[in-house]
This record gives C-alpha cells, structure tokens and sequence, in this order.
C-alpha cells in the first residue's frame, strides 16, 4: 500500500500548486507546498496551521477479487486562525477556502501507481483511485477553525508489492 499512499500524497501536492501555489511550510530549512503526510514527519504537540495533513488510518484487503485490492481510510486535518491582516476574524473565510483547494485538489478521483523508492519515480500497471470526500462539521478551539475531511484510498496489489 506504500506505493499508493505516496502516489495519493505526490498528486495531492503536485495539484495543490496547481490549485494555490502561495499555500506553502517551511519545512526543514525548505519551502513545499503546504501538504504534509504525518507519519513522514518529526512528532510535533500541534499540527501547523494552513497546510493540509495527511493522516493515514485503518486497513482493509479484499482477496475474493482476481487481484489483491488493498484500501487505507485516509484523513486530511486543516486547521487557520485566520490572517493577521484582518486580525483573526476572516477564519471563516480562510477555511472555506481550504474547503474549496481540498475539493480541488481531490479531483479527478484517481492517478497513476508510481514507485518513489527509487529516482527517478518508476510507473507501475495499475492507478490509485479514491471515493469522494467526507468532511466533518467544523471544530472550534479558541482561536482556531479546523475541519477533517475522509477518503478511503484503493490500489491494486502488484507483483512485488
């Protein structure tokens, strides 16, 4: 499932530049879009604000198929507290429209397996296909709005796998 956890994770990024190329972290001395996978990255108390966290959930294998489906729950936390500009108080704005690079970015439903173990990336047989979003009601904690949303992520098994 590897393969496409990072196949979901490379389009995801790669479409958000696409979507709003200012949504960026500083991350290790280096600026990325603003798109992270969790368990990828150093243990922090808070998740950052105004970037997409990828986190990635439970398991589940269909074997009764001609080929081995594999499908992993995977939800995305975004959290704001608004800009400073407007003190704080466009956080509403501000989430929606992460609601709306999200929806973006999610579309279409599927891209191409790849394997990023090596460089460059190796193209696999088959594609990485998602269902459409979940999003949670918004959550309230003093200063910040965040919302999660859910997709469940599919892949094929490939030999090698």
């Amino acid at each position: 499932m590897q393969n496409a956890k990072d196949s979901f994770y490379m389009a995801l990024r790669s479409r958000l530049m696409s979507v709003n190329p200012e949504r960026t972290i500083l991350l290790r001395g280096a600026v990325r879009p603003g798109i992270l996978v969790e368990e990828a990255e150093a243990s922090v108390g808070q998740l950052p604000t105004d970037v997409f966290v990828l986190r990635w959930l439970g398991l589940g294998v269909d074997l009764d198929l001609g080929t081995t489906m594999v499908a992993e729950q995977c939800e995305i936390v975004y959290q704001t507290c608004g800009t400073q500009s407007f003190g704080g108080l466009d956080r509403g704005r501000v989430l929606s429209g992460m609601d709306e690079e999200l929806a973006a970015m999610l579309q279409p439903f599927h891209t191409k397996k790849l394997n990023y173990s090596s460089t460059p990336p190796v193209a696999m047989l088959t594609s990485v296909f998602w269902d459409e979003p979940g999003f949670a009601p918004v959550v309230i904690q003093r200063d910040k709005l965040s919302r999660t949303a859910s997709v469940t992520v599919y892949s094929y098994q490939e030999q090698g796998e």
